[in-house]
């Protein structure tokens, strides 16, 4: 699943007047660099939502002919539903007895996915989340098996949940990289989370849920190029790395 239904609010004015997946970079929208990625990597089977200029997209994946895929439509046109609304909403897309892979829009990278998606496997983890050690405010928080914790604001010193027993030195802070896998036994875990809401974040059930269900890191072996296009400061980087 791609999320492609984003305001683009960092990326006007250029989302003025389209939606941020179409937004290029190197002459290519950032929604052909995911697809291509995807496609790839072996995935042949695709669901985007869409929002904001939703018509773009739908007329632009027509104009590609699909790139020769499956492609879906999870159509948020009406309300936009955040992360893990749009999960749940896909989810006749998605359900199924393998895992799936949700990745966002404006993240441009060469990881190699079909390497992260063996690894969740492996694991038997409800979800697998892409982390890296990088300098932000926000980290997940990691015991040394890679199993999710918990979250903290560094700024405030603000944890979650509210069992954390925040040990630094114990404890592994990762920044999240906004690519997931994930298996459909969440979908009735979100279901019982949502508590009816139609809109709200994956973040918090990860967050929330991680004491009672297998929530994972995944930190690639090898090296790879990563990039959130969707900022202007970080356009001109995405054009040398993925033009």
């Amino acid at each position: 699943m791609i999320f492609a239904a984003g305001l683009g609010t960092r990326l006007r004015p250029l989302t003025n007047d389209r939606p941020k997946a179409l937004v290029e970079v190197g002459g290519k929208a950032m929604l052909e660099h995911v697809i291509n990625h995807l496609a790839q990597a072996g995935f042949d089977d695709i669901t985007i939502n869409i929002h904001h200029f939703g018509q773009k997209i739908i007329d632009f994946l027509a104009s590609k002919d699909n790139f020769g895929l499956n492609i879906h439509i999870s159509d948020e046109r009406d309300l936009l539903l955040d992360t893990g609304g749009g999960i749940l909403k896909a989810r006749p897309f998605l359900d199924g007895d393998e895992p799936f892979l949700v990745h966002n829009a404006d993240i441009l990278t060469d990881l190699d996915l079909k390497a992260m998606v063996n690894a969740h496997v492996a694991s038997n983890a409800t979800a697998s989340l892409l982390v890296k050690e990088r300098e932000t405010q926000r980290y997940f928080v990691f015991d040394k098996n890679y199993r999710l914790n918990g979250w903290i604001n560094k700024k405030t010193g603000e944890t979650k949940p509210a069992s954390l027993h925040y040990q630094g030195d114990e404890m592994l802070e990762r920044a999240f990289g906004g690519v997931h896998v994930i298996s459909p036994s969440i979908f009735p875990l979100l279901e019982k989370h949502a508590q009816g809401e139609q809109v709200f974040s994956i973040t918090p059930f990860y967050i929330g849920e991680c004491g009672n269900c297998h929530i994972h890191g995944y930190e690639s072996p090898s090296p790879y190029n990563w990039l959130d296009v969707g900022k202007p400061e970080t356009l001109e980087e995405a054009n040398r790395l993925f033009g």
